[in-house]
């Protein structure tokens, strides 16, 4: 193998050159060829670097590698007999890999390889076949339908949806202590499905529920990516869902022997948050399971020692233990039901609770709800039943989806699921749609038509629909059918954040930022642009002055210095220029003041003139 020829192309294994070889494609064409043969390991890959003139043999551990079907001189090497031995379960798949009728390509080999999707589209360069055509796709891209109708970026944010959804998560939700879980209370089966769902028994973990979408407007209210509910329906518990969040506490130790413990603090504690706070602490100071809990009650009664040893204290020649609060209260917006209380140890031998706090999570106003096709939506009105449109059979649609939303986003495959579950739902079957699979009987798109008009209904999906509000029928036919829907962990429940008055920064004297501190909604330097450029002065002044960190400052107009009052003689005073009438309040920003401070820490003199005409 070794050669001098300048032009030898190196070859590499596992990265480290081993030599050079003059003819690198009938180099990599044995290799492969042992390979197939059995002589060599079927873990090892060739390839030909063309750019680099390098051949890289891979061996080594954490390949990502895809099985491919050999295909030689314009032919599969999987024949129909070989199928039918394997449904027979004469042979098996490890038969297809020693007999090098099967085998696994890593990333580089595979970029030298012509691969067919389907063995009709194997020409005379083709060198392998896909296993299945539902194989170029990932696992959770796999559990979508209709996929090969559907531009590629929706291939990804249905897939995204797939993975938010709430749904089962674990057969056993009710022993496990999530940080946060959700719970969807009445799950169902998709009516179209693909074989990756059948086969991982997605069932059992499902993740949506089937809706009666109509493609229609309703006022606007679902105009962009917004969607419109049937009240009746979410009151019968549709896209319902418990949420489950769980708290937990330690009594750690420290050293010097102190350690936390679990009680009711006591009026004496630091901290203390008030009687009202721990009114539903046991004497334990856990609370009960089955518990009401609101935001600022606490759930866990927990005492600590002090930050720092102090001398303790003699009253009446008794010494008082002083203790820290450091009980579990539930954060702002935070309410529900005590869902489950556990004790435990930790492997250090100390006490360990966990306590699941259980709400329920109705669709309301601003929740996002997904298909598997990529087409998000949050609730833009949710309408009594009585108002919604319906067909000639009195069947009224759980949601309204804007046509408009189709065409823009190239989704033919949410229009094509609509179709097929309407098929399916009347003829009382699922139906299989794995993309790039060959299917029988009425699983092709063509055959729902069939199925409908047995049904007597259109053979398109449209029918006559009736105005709920004035009982006449619309001037065109609506097309409404059945679709997958997945109800997505965004809630507006969960992410509500209103504030008047409330926590400031200690520094700046601004307000806090974020929901758990109680902050307000940052009012960025883009939003002032927005104002500046409306000329809306007051507004201006209003969200960055008044609501912000308004503050009075006492300045001289003599000197221009910041002065200050003078409590002891009740007046004004100017740290050069002494009391008088020239020190006069000013309202500015208190981080202008701030800068005003750190511009003089660095031995800059800055003076404010004041114009008094």
């Amino acid at each position: 193998m070794a050669s001098n020829n300048e032009n030898a192309a190196y070859v590499l294994l596992n990265g480290k050159p081993i030599g050079r070889v003059v003819d690198p494609l009938a180099f990599v064409k044995e290799v492969i060829s042992f390979r197939r043969k059995g002589l060599i390991p079927n873990s090892i890959n060739v390839a030909y670097i063309k750019k680099l003139n390098e051949v890289h043999i891979n061996a080594d551990r954490g390949r990502v590698r895809k099985p491919y079907i050999v295909v030689e001189n314009g032919k599969s090497l999987l024949t129909p007999e070989l199928k039918e031995k394997l449904k027979r379960k004469e042979i098996s798949f490890n038969y297809l890999l020693l007999h090098g009728i099967i085998e696994y390509l890593d990333a580089e080999e595979e970029s030298n390889a012509v691969v067919a999707l389907r063995e009709e589209d194997i020409t005379k360069d083709t060198t392998h076949l896909e296993v299945d055509g539902a194989s170029i796709f990932g696992l959770t891209m796999n559990l979508t339908t209709f996929n090969e109708h559907n531009t590629v970026a929706k291939h990804h944010l249905g897939a995204n949806f797939i993975k938010q959804a709430q749904g089962v998560y674990a057969l056993n939700y009710s022993k496990r202590f999530d940080s946060r879980a959700f719970l969807l209370y009445y799950p169902q089966r998709p009516l179209i499905d693909t074989a990756a769902y059948r086969k991982l028994n997605l069932e059992k973990h499902a993740s949506g529920q089937n809706f009666v979408v109509a493609l229609t407007t309703y006022f606007g209210y679902n105009m962009m990516d917004a969607v419109v509910l049937n009240k009746a329906a979410v009151e019968r518990g549709l896209a319902r869902s418990a949420f489950f969040k769980s708290y937990i506490a330690e009594e750690r130790r420290y050293p010097g022997g102190q350690k936390e413990r679990f009680a009711i603090p006591p009026p004496t504690a630091e901290g203390y948050l008030g009687e009202s706070v721990y009114s539903k602490l046991s004497d334990d100071g856990i609370i009960e399971k089955e518990m009401d809990v609101k935001e600022g009650e606490a759930i866990i009664g927990k005492l600590s020692p002090p930050r720092f040893a102090e001398e303790p204290s003699i009253s009446g020649g008794t010494p008082i233990e002083k203790h820290k609060d450091s009980s579990i209260v539930l954060k702002p917006n935070e309410d529900g039901v005590v869902d489950e209380v556990l004790f435990t140890e930790t492997l250090s031998a100390t006490k360990l609770v966990k306590v699941r706090v259980r709400s329920i999570k109705i669709p309301e106003l601003g929740d996002k709800f997904g298909s598997r096709h990529g087409q998000k939506g949050v609730v833009g009105l949710i309408v009594p039943q009585e108002d919604m449109p319906f067909t000639k059979d009195g069947i009224i649609p759980d949601m309204l989806l804007n046509p408009l939303s189709l065409p823009s986003r190239m989704t033919l495959s949410h229009l094509l699921e609509t179709l097929a579950g309407k098929a399916a739902s009347y003829s009382g079957r699922t139906i299989d749609e794995t993309p790039f699979t060959e299917k029988n009987g009425y699983e092709k798109v063509k055959d729902y038509e069939e199925i409908l008009k047995r049904y007597g209904f259109n053979d398109m999906g449209n029918e006559v629909m009736y105005d709920g509000r004035t009982g006449k029928p619309f001037e065109s036919k609506i097309f409404i059918g059945v679709v997958y829907y997945n109800r997505l962990w965004h809630m507006s429940s969960l992410k509500l954040q209103v504030r008047s008055t409330g926590p400031v920064q200690l520094l700046t004297r601004q307000p806090t930022e974020g929901k758990p501190r109680r902050g307000g909604l940052r009012f960025g330097e883009m939003e002032r642009d927005a104002l500046v450029g409306h000329g809306a002065s007051m507004l201006l002044k209003d969200r960055m002055l008044d609501q912000s960190d308004k503050t009075e400052v006492w300045i001289c107009k003599k000197c221009g210095n910041l002065a200050y009052y003078d409590y002891i003689k009740r007046q004004p005073t100017c740290y050069i220029d002494g009391p008088g009438d020239f020190v006069v309040s000013v309202e500015m920003s208190y981080a202008f003041k701030l800068l005003l401070e750190e511009i003089k820490a660095m031995h800059i003199l800055t003076t404010i003139h004041i114009n008094t005409e």
